[in-house]
């Protein structure tokens, strides 16, 4: 099988280098390497969106009519390895990767005309409502309800684990709309404005909480929320469906171009440090290496598929159980790298040349915190437990 890039595709790589040059410059590229969790703020995540949006590459996977970047395959994954070269925050995936093709494929004509421009143009912040106190892997146990009262529905429920939706305007939730014998034919898929009277945000404080006040992840609340019908996306009782789709986009990333990055990230540092004479830690290295290198092939394979118009189906599952995976590894490596540095849980101390030496590498500075954000990338999006079921299932075939 050949894995070579084409001229074209080399053209485009240079291309892409070019303008991440331009548009990314070396400072913002040094803040970031300051600390393991390099958090920008919500102004600049929509500012670089927009930015990306502008030059038409926000939104590679969409189709081209409605303001997609028209990349193939391939050129999706040169996209995403030199955004992980320059260090490049990626695209939040809950408008751009995550809703907006499920309004593609299911939403009406006018719901297409209604959300997708704001999407594309990061116009809107949009979060996630799947997971429920009680229903995470076992997402079709969720009571979250919606009355139908005529041209709209009263919801009532609670939704938790929501990334990031304390600065959400939008949020999309699996509902349940009905009673039945066999769960998922009672849920229904529903957008819902965060600014309806009745929804209340609450914080969930984790162990990777800097003392810079970054907060990740809450828990929603809604209260006899009203939602117009017209916010419901597909038939009644067939949200389901929606989610199973949403989730091969959830799952369906490439993990290997921010994981070589990191690694060779790793491997300069520990060149630098006694460490790389370890024989145990450089054993480690090079195995997590080979293992990326494993999953790269796999990618590609799977681009190739997608390249002749087949979708990711439930080798998705593959890609997220293996990533996520290997997502923690790497965590773990870096953790081992900082020493004793890597145990305070504070992110801001300043760089270490201004103050003098006794204050740590700056590549310690937010490895803990980094560690413990890993933890969850094996949970979301169906546990990997889920995952291998999945796997044995619809890919094996047992």
């Amino acid at each position: 099988m050949d894995f070579s890039f084409s001229a074209e595709d080399r053209e485009f790589q240079r291309e892409v280098r070019a303008w991440l040059d331009e548009a990314w410059p070396e400072p913002a590229r040094e803040r970031r390497a300051r600390s393991a969790l390099a958090r920008i703020s919500k102004a600049e995540q929509m500012r670089w969106q927009q930015k990306l949006a502008e030059r038409g590459w926000a939104a590679p996977n969409w189709p081209v009519e409605h303001g997609g970047a028209g990349f193939t395959a391939t050129q999706n994954y040169i996209f995403d390895l030199e955004m992980a070269r320059a260090g490049a925050p990626r695209v939040l995936p809950f408008g751009i990767t995550m809703v907006a093709p499920v309004i593609m494929k299911f939403g009406t004509e006018e719901q297409k005309r209604r959300f997708l421009p704001d999407i594309l143009h990061s116009r809107v912040w949009w979060c996630q409502g799947y997971s429920e106190p009680g229903s995470g892997s076992d997402l079709a146990s969720l009571r979250m309800k919606a009355e139908d009262k005529g041209d709209h529905y009263l919801v009532n429920g609670v939704k938790t684990w929501t990334t990031l939706a304390q600065h959400a305007d939008w949020i999309f939730c699996l509902v349940r709309t009905s009673t039945e014998e066999r769960r998922q034919l009672g849920i229904s898929f529903l957008l819902i404005d965060m600014q309806s009277p009745g929804v209340t945000v609450k914080p969930i404080i984790t162990l990777d909480q800097p003392v810079e006040g970054f907060q990740e992840i809450n828990t929603v609340y809604f209260e006899d929320v009203e939602v117009p019908k017209a916010n419901r996306i597909g038939e009644e009782g067939r949200g389901w469906t929606c989610a199973k789709y949403l989730l091969e986009f959830e799952r369906g990333n490439a993990y290997s171009p921010a994981l070589k990055q990191s690694l060779a990230g790793l491997e300069a540092l520990a060149a630098a440090a006694p460490l790389i004479e370890d024989e145990d830690f450089t054993a480690r290295l090079r195995d997590l290496e080979v293992q990326v290198l494993a999953m790269e092939f796999v990618e590609l394979r799977i681009l190739g598929a997608l390249s002749a118009g087949q979708n990711v189906g439930p080798e998705s599952s593959m890609l997220k159980t293996r990533g996520t995976e290997l997502q923690q590894a790497v965590a773990e490596l870096a953790l081992e790298l900082c020493g004793y540095y890597g145990f305070p849980l504070d992110q801001s101390t300043p760089l270490s040349e201004d103050l003098g030496p006794g204050f740590g590498p700056t590549h310690a500075n937010g490895a803990a915190q980094y560690h413990f954000n890993t933890r969850k990338v094996s949970i979301y999006a169906g546990s990997n437990e889920i995952q291998r079921n999945i796997m044995a299932k619809l890919v094996l075939g047992l």
